[in-house]
């Protein structure tokens, strides 16, 4: 308990100055006295609108949007055991953003897109998970080509339906497709499944680093098996679809973070998990601000920069894989 606290409480402090600097850098640049001025209740008008209202809620979606990610890259990673499980490159994501895409075409509310994002994440979680395992075990080869396979299914579809979207609200959809937080405000919801989920974790997580060293073991061990898998699942999926519902299709964060955080911590899931969202939350609040800034005034789409982030990684765990 002792390591994780000091662990925690390093991430927490990194996690603070991330949001810090997030608020800060723009287009019109703030000192660090004017931004702790403003967030302390007091400074000038202006600053208080430009970080309450503008800044402040876009770096809060992005971190909740990275530790989202994260944390359902982490439990992928164990339920699979294959440290390249990912819900952009599984296709849930992908998955997520049709059913959301669809349910925007047909103009209903909120709650329902974000329903439309978890069912489309649990339909490509039953076809990944189903055709990779088939009548044998899952393998690294089987479980990526099936989930590259879906994946391109699901962008298929999606070119489809901005085919068939009306000209006006293409330009907006296309930016939303490529990680866009520019109107991220409702994240309230995403938050609160943030953190209940970490918390609903934490207390499985000796049974899912049992079940990380393969289901006959875990079984063995007296692990209910099939109804812990399908918790793993559901939560993935639920976790995925609030993540693209709130900022659109964001790749390799679940990737890069979980799997990097294996290399310095272990393999304690009582540890990944908790660190697993404020590492994910602090890299795509950092990537939001470069997004932000890189060619300011203009802005680039968040999920170009976690692009450009996770491809290379990705390849060197596949050429390691081997």
């Amino acid at each position: 308990m002792t390591r994780l606290a000091g662990i925690l409480t390093v991430l927490l402090l990194a996690a603070l100055a991330a949001l810090v600097t997030a608020v800060a850098l723009g287009s019109v640049q703030l000192t660090p006295a004017q931004t702790l001025s403003v967030l302390t209740g007091d400074g000038d008008p202006l600053h208080r609108t430009l970080i309450l209202e503008l800044r402040l809620p876009r770096a809060l979606a992005a971190f909740a949007t990275g530790g989202l990610l994260a944390v359902a890259g982490a439990l992928m990673q164990v339920l699979l055991r294959n440290p390249l499980a990912d819900p952009y490159v599984l296709g849930l994501s992908g998955g997520a953003a049709v059913g959301a895409l669809a349910s925007m075409l047909l103009g209903t509310g909120t709650v329902l897109v974000s329903g439309s994002a978890f069912a489309g994440a649990m339909v490509s979680t039953f076809i990944v998970f189903g055709l990779a395992h088939g009548t044998g075990s899952w393998t690294p080869t089987r479980l990526l080509l099936t989930g590259v396979v879906v994946a391109a299914g699901w962008g298929a579809l999606i070119s489809f339906l901005l085919a068939v979207s009306p000209t006006e609200e293409l330009p907006g959809m296309l930016y939303w497709l490529m990680g866009d937080l520019s109107h991220a405000r409702r994240i309230g919801p995403a938050w609160a499944i943030l953190i209940g989920v970490v918390l609903a974790a934490m207390p499985l997580g000796r049974s899912l680093n049992v079940l990380a060293r393969g289901p006959m073991q875990a079984a063995a061990l007296g692990v209910a098996v099939r109804p812990l898998e399908w918790t793993v699942y559901i939560v993935a999926a639920l976790v995925t679809a609030t993540a693209v519902t709130l900022a659109g299709s964001v790749g390799f964060v679940g990737l890069i973070v979980p799997h990097m955080l294996r290399l310095v911590l272990g393999n304690d899931q009582r540890i990944i998990l908790p660190a697993s969202a404020l590492a994910g939350g602090i890299l795509l609040t950092l990537a939001d601000t470069l997004a932000r800034t890189l060619i300011a005034p203009q802005q680039l789409p968040v999920g170009v920069i976690t692009a450009m982030l996770g491809v290379p990684v990705f390849l060197y765990l596949l050429h390691r894989s081997r």
